[in-house]
């Protein structure tokens, strides 16, 4: 059944929910746009694990701890925002503070609650990381033409934030542990 406005933009009355949308975008039926994401997200996370990995960090530990540096933030606020079940964040700080990155501390509004404490070698830590990063990233971008690159991550940027940033109800949900925090960092 063909929408009001995929109507306006002149779908066929028999055309998919979407499919003139993705005509009109200048994608054909052919595009797996899921499939795109998907490969990009793979290949990039992959390149970061293996860059993080020579100065034995994770992006998991990277996230945490560079969202931590802003300070105050509880245990559980600091879970939302890298967007990580609570299981997985206890585990993670259990990790950064074995390797004396980070410390849990009593809140002062909240007895039950913790905020996490980058140490000085956490930041040290994370300047490091960054780097790692700054570097994949700018390599990854160097292969789109450079008048591109602001536009390409500006465009994910409105949809994470925008259109993809609740996901509709469906009967067979997609697993993810955690809604995605709504922060996104250019």
């Amino acid at each position: 059944m063909t929408t009001r406005v995929e109507a306006e933009r002149g779908a066929a009355p028999d055309a998919a929910p979407g499919e003139a949308a993705a005509v009109a975008g200048g994608l054909g039926p052919e595009t797996d746009l899921l499939l795109l994401l998907s490969q990009t997200s793979h290949a990039l996370n992959t390149e970061l694990t293996a860059g993080l990995a020579r100065i034995g960090f994770s992006p998991r530990g990277y996230c945490v701890l560079s969202a931590a540096l802003d300070g105050g933030l509880t245990q559980n606020r600091l879970a939302e925002r890298c967007a990580l079940d609570k299981t997985t964040m206890v585990v993670t700080l259990d990790e950064l503070e074995g390797a004396g990155l980070a410390e849990r501390r009593a809140s002062s509004a909240d007895r039950r609650a913790r905020i996490i404490a980058v140490t000085p070698a956490g930041e040290r830590k994370v300047a490091a990381a960054r780097a790692i990063v700054a570097g994949v990233y700018g390599d990854v971008l160097a292969a789109l033409p450079a008048a591109e690159r602001g536009a390409f991550v500006s465009a994910l940027n409105r949809l994470v934030n925008g259109r993809l940033s609740t996901p509709v109800a469906c009967e067979r949900p997609v697993r993810r542990r955690v809604p995605r925090a709504a922060h996104i960092v250019p």
